[in-house]
């Protein structure tokens, strides 16, 4: 198998191509959760629901708020210049970022689905289901490939 090895700009290029096709996707959920709290049918979440909605919340913001960290670094402390110091933080801070993406969006899986399948049990199922997928693929997929390459 042919390998191309990166130039350190090529890295950060792509380190910072990666985070914008991610920020989009944490954007749009976020938005999303703060238009589910002034929909009618929140309402009928308890208060304990209530709270699991403004934990997701706050994952899904701190999951942006690590992955635009790159982007204000370079600004003000690498600013026209391109460092190993960048690319491998960037790198760092992006692949932490799908930690709390993963725990909010299941969060959020739990709630959605307890409302459709009106049943706490089979809700936690659906939650915990999307939590392995997401992060087999996210980690689990990333970890088994470089264990094989190596």
């Amino acid at each position: 198998m042919e390998v191309h090895r990166e130039t350190l700009e090529e890295e950060a290029t792509h380190v910072t191509d990666e985070a914008r096709m991610v920020l989009p996707g944490v954007q749009a959920v976020l938005g999303f959760q703060l238009v589910a709290v002034f929909n009618q049918r929140f309402q009928e979440f308890s208060a304990g629901e209530q709270v699991i909605h403004l934990a997701a919340f706050l994952l899904m913001a701190l999951a942006m708020g690590l992955v635009m960290t790159p982007a204000a670094y370079h600004r003000q402390v690498e600013r026209g210049a391109v460092s190993r110091r960048f690319v491998d933080l960037s790198s760092s801070l992006l692949t932490l970022a799908m930690l709390p993406l993963i725990a909010g969006v299941c969060l959020d899986t739990y709630l959605i689905a307890r409302l459709i399948l009106n049943e706490r049990g089979r809700a936690l199922l659906v939650a915990a289901g999307t939590a392995l997928l997401l992060a087999a693929l996210w980690y689990g997929l990333p970890a088994f490939c470089r264990r094989r390459k190596n």
